[in-house]
């Protein structure tokens, strides 16, 4: 299935995605990375496109596409997924979020269930005021810092490491970039936000079908962060899977098979109903 890069006006200016296969329409939600996009997903979207009408954007001040002088916000964010979805002509997606996109996955939940077909959350923040060290203490990364981190993230033989790594590495130089990003992580990294932003008055509240996946050797949000995501949203499923933070390209095959099977279950179960 080929895999198409996308530009889309939106409010703030050009945006960037990716886009493959047909079928009902899937967004997927990258996490904080400072070069992260819609390309973390490659691997994923291969697959899954197979089964789904795949949308995998850049969120706005990431990747390659128009970034704003204001703060984004986590408001900000989950109403660039409304604007996105009214862009591409849905008027409801499923939609899968890992890490921060996790938690703007599960906002957008919660404020308009009714956009949401089925919502899958993967190893997400929303649920712990804390703060990480790599978000409080951020530098521009070096290439090697990129290198690194894919090798480790990645799992062997899935995609080409330093190509990847190059791709993310330019994606540091572009202007205002370093800019952006810092005034991202002012707001995220600020108490009273994070604090106002919490997802755990609000995951009691979703109703739409919703999975929650979860490396039991995430080093970065604990199990039993997930094991509180999923006891919190009613009728929530729950998979573990024996991997880290990184789950959709540390085990790509694994997490594809899990996202696959609980959208065509629900898919099925809606055709039933109707």
């Amino acid at each position: 299935m080929e895999i198409k890069e996308q530009q889309i006006q939106l409010s703030h200016g050009t945006t960037y995605y990716l886009e493959a296969g047909q079928g009902e329409p899937l967004i997927l939600l990258h996490g904080v990375g400072f070069y992260t996009g819609g390309d973390y997903w490659l691997k994923n979207i291969e697959e899954l496109s197979k089964y789904f009408h795949v949308y995998a954007p850049d969120f706005v001040g990431w990747g390659n596409g128009d970034r704003l002088p204001v703060e984004y916000s986590f408001s900000y964010l989950a109403d660039f997924v409304r604007e996105f979805q009214d862009a591409i002509g849905a008027s409801s997606t499923h939609v899968v979020g890992h890490s921060m996109g996790g938690w703007v996955a599960a906002l957008f939940g919660y404020e308009s269930p009714e956009r949401v077909r089925t919502l899958t959350l993967v190893g997400n923040g929303g649920i712990s005021t804390r703060t990480l060290s790599t978000m409080t203490a951020f530098t521009p990364p070096s290439y090697e810092d990129i290198l690194q981190h894919v090798k480790q993230t990645t799992e062997p033989g899935s995609i080409n490491i330093e190509e990847t790594a190059q791709r993310w590495y330019e994606r540091t130089k572009i202007t205002d970039a370093v800019e952006a990003y810092q005034k991202i992580l002012n707001h995220m990294n600020q108490p009273l936000h994070r604090a106002r932003y919490n997802l755990q008055r609000r995951l009691p509240h979703i109703k739409v079908p919703t999975l929650v996946v979860w490396g039991s050797k995430d080093p970065v949000n604990d199990l039993s962060m997930g094991e509180k995501v999923h006891s919190l949203i009613p009728n929530s499923k729950m998979a573990v899977l024996p991997f880290g933070h990184f789950l959709p390209s540390e085990a790509p095959q694994e997490f594809n098979k899990q996202v696959i099977q609980f959208i065509q279950k629900h898919a099925d179960l809606q055709t039933l109903k109707n």
